[in-house]
């Protein structure tokens, strides 16, 4: 099987009826700043938001849309067996550096990756690969241990971006990629800029500069945008403002949608939620559209899984956990808490984590359950819990696509150890026909979701405010990211 695109064409200077070059720069305002600029050795969306497509390229990509496209892989070839990708890699690809991407980097990226000590986040998106090898240049042979429908679905997540030998000791200030933009500047806790490459390797982008800024608080994000101080600002964090930018012809207001399955995490091995009765009755504490309508102004969709909604394999279990507190009161005094417990709720700076997190925890104290909120920082927050483990509940929104598999990874922060579910992600690994991987899915959704591993919540929605004349801002988040190659200014 052989599978070629051309070159996905981006956004052309606009040009103004003088003749003269349009607005070249852009501000865009985003809520939470990277604790580092490594895509493939960090776990926070906040790196891809500004790292994915614009300095970082993976061998493929995701699209506005969710299409998974060529990228500096521009064809592969497919063994029948389904255990050999051949990659061609484009040619002229330089590092900002000035040093040539070539197949040697694709083999230390995916080698780095798959390491037994390796810090990549998704180290489970490269379990299946045995080996790499540069053929030539550019041609790079993957050798799968055995079929994985997933691969290049795989290959296009922002962990998976080619990397260099040579610049990788420095990538998490200093990132070095292949990408349209250059890494410029990195004031910590404002601000981060990036430039056009003019050695870019495919097509140049409209905009020149790039400035992403970090704006955490909701009323300071909603002054900066109504006073225009910044052009857009994406996964704006005051819904309840969206109205009044709706009747401003100066903004465009985007109503996008997420892969952010958003939950109440457990952790499976910290009693009292080691204990499935404890887990059920803390699920059915949650009144999950009291949460969408306090935290969120009634933007999101319920989920009982870890799935989204608009994918064609959801499957709706969220009558599994729907709000029945004196269920949970039952449940807790089956598990031996009559009087309740306490536990620690542990929030990221997200809105809908700190908003929500409020609401979750007055639920919980009416069934007996008291948890006592910590408000952390998104470094403190992958120290303690995401690295750490040392939490009792915590909310967050999980923003990477199709990552059902990490409940098959018992060292993953909630601790859910399941071989069932692992057998299930193992099979589903190995199986390329499409109904069979609905059913295996649809198995794996339903498993998880009786075994209430988590609290699932909602379905993050993503709001952006953006200025009427700039044109490309993505409406939906098929992953992580803030695509300025994507964007131009309106003559």
């Amino acid at each position: 099987m052989k599978y070629t695109k051309a070159l996905i064409t981006s956004s052309f200077i606009a040009i103004c009826a003088t003749g003269a070059l349009a607005n070249d720069s852009v501000t865009i305002a985003v809520q939470l700043e990277p604790p580092n600029l490594d895509p493939t050795g960090g776990a926070a969306q906040a790196i891809d938001t500004v790292m994915y497509h614009n300095v970082f390229e993976g061998l493929t990509r995701f699209e506005s849309d969710g299409a998974v496209v060529p990228s500096l892989a521009q064809s592969w070839d497919i063994s029948e067996d389904g255990l050999t990708y051949t990659f061609h890699l484009a040619a002229g690809v330089m590092f900002h550096d000035g040093t040539a991407m070539d197949s040697a980097d694709v083999v230390f990226s995916l080698d780095r990756a798959r390491a037994e000590d390796s810090t990549n986040a998704q180290k489970a998106l490269f379990e299946s690969i045995a080996s790499v090898e540069a053929v030539d240049p550019l041609t790079v042979k993957v050798t799968l241990s055995q079929p994985n429908g997933s691969f290049l679905f795989n290959m296009a997540w922002g962990d998976a971006v080619i990397v260099a030998e040579e610049s990788i000791a420095d990538i998490a200030t200093n990132p070095i990629g292949t990408g349209a933009y250059k890494f410029s500047d990195w004031a910590q806790g404002d601000k981060i800029e990036l430039t056009r490459n003019d050695d870019y390797w495919g097509e140049a982008p409209a905009i020149e500069t790039a400035t992403f800024r970090f704006i955490s608080d909701p009323t300071a994000a909603f002054a900066a945008v109504m006073a225009e101080d910044v052009d857009a600002f994406a996964g704006f964090p005051a819904p309840e403002n969206l109205p009044q930018f709706d009747a401003d012809p100066r903004f465009t207001v985007l109503r996008g949608n997420t892969e952010g399955e958003t939950i109440l995490a457990m952790n499976n091995k910290m009693p009292p939620f080691d204990d499935v009765l404890v887990r059920e009755a803390v699920s059915h504490a949650i009144d999950r559209q009291a949460i969408i309508d306090g935290a969120l102004y009634g933007i999101g969709t319920p989920i009982g899984t870890h799935f989204a909604p608009h994918n064609p394999d959801y499957v709706d279990l969220t009558a599994n956990s729907n709000y029945d507190p004196e269920k949970a009161r039952a449940l807790l005094a089956e598990a031996g808490f009559e009087d309740g417990f306490t536990t620690t709720l542990k929030l990221p700076p997200p809105s809908y984590a700190r908003r929500g997190g409020e609401i979750i925890a007055a639920q919980l104290r009416d069934v007996g359950i008291e948890a006592e909120i910590s408000n952390l920082e998104w470094a403190q927050w992958l120290e303690e819990v995401f690295n750490g483990k040392d939490f009792g509940l915590s909310i967050v929104s999980h923003t990477e696509p199709m990552d059902i598999s990490i409940y098959a990874n018992p060292d993953y922060y909630f601790q859910y150890d399941n071989p069932d579910f692992q057998a299930i992600m193992t099979e589903l690994e190995a199986t390329a026909d499409p109904a069979a991987r609905s059913a295996l899915l649809a198995q794996a959704q339903t498993m998880i979701s009786e075994d209430y591993v988590n609290g699932y919540l909602f379905e993050l929605a993503y709001p952006t405010v953006v200025k009427a004349e700039l044109q490309g801002m993505w409406e939906n988040q098929p992953t992580a990211s803030v695509d300025v190659t994507a964007l131009s200014w309106a003559e």
